[in-house]
């Protein structure tokens, strides 16, 4: 593609975690997404120009610094590594809320690295952008962990392996299940959200939490709605997060009663997410979600789709 000098790429919005999965398990959330554009200047040497248009469900700003921005921070990375010292323009268009555990920093860093690619005399393959991506996602989570990043290029339900470098692996999913996500007028930033966990946990509580792994990857291969009821629980996590999410227990709660899988927190929070075994399930599902925040005075907004969400993908070259 060496005469392509703009190319846009979209990637999708995720959820961590999974509730059963902390930094190793995620997905990704088609209903919301990043479109990140990058141009090659026509002369210059290694400089990143960015640009950041918020959407109507953008909260707060985000940073133009090219050393501070996750998209640009993930196409330096990649043009770091294949040796490219060319001028780009980084225009970003937000369409994932900041601070809502959706994956907003990672969506940005996998279009912005998926669309430099497109522009590189050799390109390198989808799966090869994961490493550039992580790098641009730490700049905003402070750590290298792909549990957003992957499903967001990948698509899907991935599992992320603690190798070096990381390798992700798609989960099959059963048929039929969709995903809510609400998200609730509130922010959480990842950075901070990490401070408030533990650094060690007993061995009773990993030995509980990785039984439930096995068992909710076991329920995913076998299309076990009950045990997937059974298996995503957090006892680590879930019960820290949640009191930066008032009413989350009633929220919870409400999820289940009206026919929800299960129903967590979607990474850091503040939003929820939860499982469910239909679209027409979901509807009822978003609703008490709604209502049980309204409860609490918090507005919030919902969406359902299915579960086998598309991954990162080109729109445009030039």
């Amino acid at each position: 593609m060496s005469g392509v000098r703009s190319a846009t790429a979209f990637a999708p919005a995720s959820v961590a975690n999974v509730a059963v999965g902390f930094d190793v398990l995620g997905f990704s959330f088609p209903a919301l997404g990043d479109r990140v554009t990058v141009r090659r200047r026509p002369e210059g040497r290694r400089e990143l120009y960015v640009a950041v248009h918020p959407s109507s469900v953008e909260d707060g700003e985000l940073p133009t610094s090219p050393d501070r921005n996750t998209a640009s921070a993930a196409v330096r990375s990649l043009l770091d590594a294949v040796g490219d010292t060319g001028a780009f323009d980084v225009e970003i268009h937000k369409g994932v809320p900041v601070a809502a555990g959706l994956g907003g920093s990672a969506s940005s860093a996998v279009a912005g690295a998926v669309a430099a690619n497109a522009l590189l005399h050799q390109p390198l393959a989808h799966e090869d952008l994961l490493t550039h991506a992580v790098a641009g996602e730490a700049v905003a989570s402070g750590a290298s962990h792909a549990d957003n990043v992957a499903p967001s290029l990948l698509g899907g339900l991935v599992a992320c392996l603690p190798s070096d470098p990381i390798r992700a692996i798609r989960v099959a999913l059963p048929l039929g299940l969709h995903c809510v996500v609400v998200h609730p007028r509130l922010t959480v930033e990842t950075r901070q959200a990490r401070k408030a966990l533990p650094n060690q946990i007993s061995l009773a509580q990993h030995v509980t939490q990785s039984g439930r792994l096995v068992g909710f990857l076991l329920a995913c291969q076998a299309g076990d709605f009950a045990m997937l009821r059974e298996t995503m629980r957090d006892d680590l996590i879930e019960p820290l997060r949640s009191r930066a999410v008032p009413g989350f227990d009633e929220v919870q709660r409400a999820a289940q009663d009206a026919g929800a899988i299960a129903c967590s927190i979607a990474g850091s929070g503040p939003s929820v997410f939860a499982w469910v075994p239909s679209m027409t399930g979901g509807e009822a599902v978003a609703a008490a979600i709604v209502d049980a925040f309204a409860a609490v005075d918090l507005a919030s907004r919902s969406w359902c789709v299915p579960l086998e969400g598309r991954r990162a993908e080109l729109e445009e070259v030039r």
